[in-house]
């Protein structure tokens, strides 16, 4: 397996053992889940399920950063507590989330019940001479570590013009960063620590909780693009100054999303949240549409492209039913089809750096083989299509709610399509068009074939969002 690794800025053998550690850089919970959350997580969802397929051990870990400037604003601006705030927010988005398919960590630590763990951090950095304390605020200096810049290519000059540095009279130099801000005058959240009463800086809390949770050096350490500066170099300069060892074997960044070819912004009126989207469309559409781009490149959202991706998944969905039509059919059929050409295609694709949009190429050649053809394929070969297309598409988050409908559900719904089909010799058409109807609103979509009939689970939004 090969993975573009960022800091070698070209994809190299992955240096990966049976268990596999990895740290996802988590939210923010000031405000609703958005579509740029969505896109990384669901990327770093099909990373992992693929990961756990070829028999690897996943610890996952997604922090959440419950304290934080746009926190303390929010705080002011509702006159409510900021752990409040975090707490309300981050429900709702696990709760989408959940809605989208993407698997749970195994730890989300927060900011507020690990502040032992960021002292303690910020301790070590400075007994090993990389930070300072200037009236209660600790700093990295980050003139003192060689290393700076090795992660977004670029010296401390070159990153210092291009981004907006917090002026700070306290600082010895521009480009040091906060481990420990002082508490300000009014701010409602505060802990203790050595150098008094403060909060951690913002990069410190992932040095601190990754390295609790998954040991100072680990596997891959993930995130959106635009976290390489400043986040995700500062985070690499603090660890290994803490413990003089590497940080992280691989860093993996998603690409950027745009809402019609323009940054995602509430000021352009554009900011598009997943709480709309599944209001709209089914979450297993909106897995598709992230998943047919390459988690490294731009994806440009928007509603037409939506609606390609609800056809597509619509495709997929048809074909599971008409797979189980052809196991219906009395007659024991000759085709036989290369499974194993498809998965070691597949696998060949996804060992590429993930590269998904080829591998779901290589499951959707499967499955228009399928559709036209499933009165022909042997029973064997289309009983083993089924698992193996529930399989592969469960590993971008696709067909895992159907494949448990079928189960639940195919008895019941099958005896009444036996009655409709039955109805429909008999030209009882009101009693066939009466249990369309039925099937109908319980959510079911039946489709006729001249074998007969089948049906599917009606693609339906989130209505609660």
């Amino acid at each position: 397996m090969e993975i573009y690794d960022t800091m070698e800025q070209k994809k190299i053998p992955a240096k990966l053992e049976k268990e596999v550690k990895i740290y996802i850089c988590g939210l923010t919970p000031y405000s609703s889940f958005h579509m740029g959350h969505a896109r990384t997580y669901c990327a770093f969802d099909s990373i992992i399920r693929y990961l756990e397929y070829k028999k690897h051990k996943v610890i996952y870990v997604q922090n959440i950063t419950d304290v934080d400037d746009k926190l303390i604003n929010k705080s002011l601006e509702l006159k409510e507590s900021v752990l409040s705030i975090s707490e309300r927010i981050m429900k709702e988005a696990l709760s989408q989330m959940d809605e989208l398919n993407i698997r749970r960590a195994d730890f989300y630590p927060k900011v507020s019940t690990h502040i032992p763990e960021i002292i303690s951090t910020i301790e070590k950095i400075m007994e090993n001479g990389f930070a300072y304390e200037v009236e209660g605020n600790v700093y990295f200096e980050v003139g003192k570590f060689g290393g700076y810049g090795k992660l977004s290519n670029k010296n401390v000059e070159e990153l210092i013009a291009g981004a907006r540095v917090e002026k700070d009279p306290l600082k010895r130099n521009p480009e040091d960063f906060a481990l420990w801000k002082r508490k300000k005058e009014n701010e409602p959240v505060s802990f203790e620590s050595p150098w008094g009463e403060g909060r951690p800086g913002w990069h410190i809390e992932c040095s601190a909780m990754s390295m609790k949770y998954l040991g100072e050096t680990f596997d891959i350490h993930g995130g959106a693009r635009d976290l390489i500066f400043p986040h995700h170099e500062n985070e690499i300069a603090q660890s290994e100054a803490a413990n003089r060892k590497e940080f992280v074997r691989h860093w993996m960044h998603t690409g950027f999303l745009t809402v019609n070819g323009e940054k995602m912004s509430k000021s352009l009126g554009n900011f598009v949240t997943v709480g709309e989207v599944l209001a709209k469309y089914n979450p297993e559409v909106l897995r598709l549409f992230f998943a047919q781009t390459h988690y490294r490149s731009p994806v440009d959202f928007s509603w037409e492209e939506l609606e390609k991706s609800k056809k597509a998944l619509e495709k997929i969905y048809i074909t599971i039913a008409k797979i189980d039509l052809g196991l219906k059919l009395a007659e024991e059929n000759k085709e036989e089809l290369d499974l194993k050409k498809y998965r070691k295609e597949f696998e060949k694709f996804m060992e590429d750096d993930f590269s998904a949009p080829r591998a779901i190429a290589v499951l959707f050649e499967l499955i228009s083989h399928i559709n036209e053809n499933y009165s022909r394929i042997s029973k064997k070969s289309l009983s083993e299509a089924g698992d193996l297309l529930y399989e592969l598409w469960g590993l971008f988050g696709i067909l895992i709610k159907e494949k448990d409908a079928r189960k639940r559900r195919g008895n019941e719904i099958e005896k009444l399509l036996e009655k409709r089909t039955e109805a429909r010799k008999d030209k009882n058409f009101p009693e066939s068009d009466r249990i369309r109807k039925e099937l109908n609103e319980r959510g079911i979509v039946i489709i006729d074939e001249k074998n007969g009939s089948a049906w599917y689970s009606e693609l339906k939004p989130v209505k609660s969002n």
